[in-house]
């Protein structure tokens, strides 16, 4: 939630660059394209494969096509002409099943995968309860000096409507309906990093190399610099301003994803309130003060990261224990860091 969310901030396209042009006996000169459309966020890509000028326009448009794609089909708050997506499912909830793309099918399918998967940590079916938070983030954006937080009893009363079970998916027929009237998708969590996944799926098929998307900040990493190294992406640290960071770590063939408690926030008394909630007490977690997910696929680090930061740093070691390529790096309130194993070897020293 970031993410999404909601992740690292947009000055680690800065330190990717830095990183790119840093590289050694090349003349290769970067290239790098950014959107501002999509998931409500900058888009970037970026890359220093040596594609013509005509190259990377073609590959970028593709990958601006993908994300424009998402954000209609994960759209929560609008419709468009001409597609069901999750506004519409949320606006029919309690009625008749819709007929939706095989894409947002697939993709529901991936979610409940995750739910299991976390235990049900990654629950996209949290939306009445995350509406709540969401609503008085805005009225405190608005008006600062009225904030408040969603009234507890409302809270308890949304969150009789966050069962996953409440969403059917009919595979053979293409259609999803939510059973509850008063249940919601939102699918902050996941949706770009998912949305993400794909277009670094179609460079990959594509042939690209030495490609970098950042997608709000949704880090996805194809290849790795013409050198043959990885590139250097800063972590970013969660107590400090946004030009500070926590660790510079060379990654390749990887996303990198981050969740924290430094944006999309608001203060009540003296009280900050993130927005990524604990659905166990329906207020935001308060484990770390950052997390952050390296493993290959995109969606699963972006849904990962949402999910460990709402549990003991026990729980989400043993998670990841169990999965395959996959490295966490907890960042805490006051200011300690551990990770697993496998991150040690990817940490740029200070020389």
């Amino acid at each position: 939630m970031k993410k999404t969310g909601w992740v690292l901030c947009t000055a680690l396209l800065a330190a990717l660059l830095l990183a790119g042009c840093a590289g050694k006996n090349t003349k290769i000169e970067p290239q790098g394209k950014a959107y501002f459309t999509y998931f409500d966020t900058v888009s970037y890509v970026y890359s220093y494969a040596g594609d013509s000028a005509e190259r990377f326009e073609e590959r970028s448009a593709e990958v601006s096509n993908i994300l424009g794609e998402y954000h209609k089909l994960f759209d929560i708050y609008h419709e468009y002409s001409g597609i069901n997506n999750l506004c519409t499912i949320n606006r029919q909830a309690g009625g008749e099943p819709l007929a939706v793309d095989e894409k947002l099918v697939e993709f529901l399918l991936y979610a409940r995968e995750l739910y299991e998967l976390t235990g049900g940590e990654m629950n996209i079916m949290m939306g009445s309860v995350l509406r709540q938070w969401h609503d008085c983030r805005e009225a405190a954006a608005e008006d600062p000096e009225n904030a408040s937080i969603p009234d507890e009893a409302e809270l308890a009363a949304a969150a009789e409507h966050m069962d996953f079970s409440a969403l059917e998916i009919d595979e053979e027929n293409m259609t999803v309906r939510i059973t509850d009237p008063e249940a919601s998708i939102d699918v902050g969590a996941l949706g770009k990093g998912y949305a993400t996944e794909r277009a670094a799926n179609f460079l990959e098929e594509d042939g690209a190399q030495s490609y970098v998307l950042n997608v709000g900040g949704n880090i996805r990493i194809i290849g790795a610099k013409p050198d043959g190294t990885g590139w250097v992406t800063a972590i970013r640290d969660p107590l400090g301003n946004q030009e500070e960071y926590a660790l510079n770590l060379r990654l390749e063939n990887t996303a990198c994803v981050t969740s924290g408690i430094y944006e999309r926030y608001f203060v009540v008394d003296g009280q900050r309130y993130h927005h990524i909630i604990d659905k166990d007490t329906l207020y935001p977690a308060d484990y770390y003060a950052s997390l952050t997910v390296l493993t290959q696929d995109s969606g699963l680090a972006d849904a990962l990261s949402t999910a460990l930061f709402c549990m003991p740093k026990e729980e989400g070691e043993a998670l990841a224990s169990a999965l395959d390529g996959v490295e966490i790096i907890w960042i805490y309130d006051d200011g300690s860091i551990e990770y697993t194993p496998g991150v040690e070897e990817l940490i740029v020293k200070n020389s």
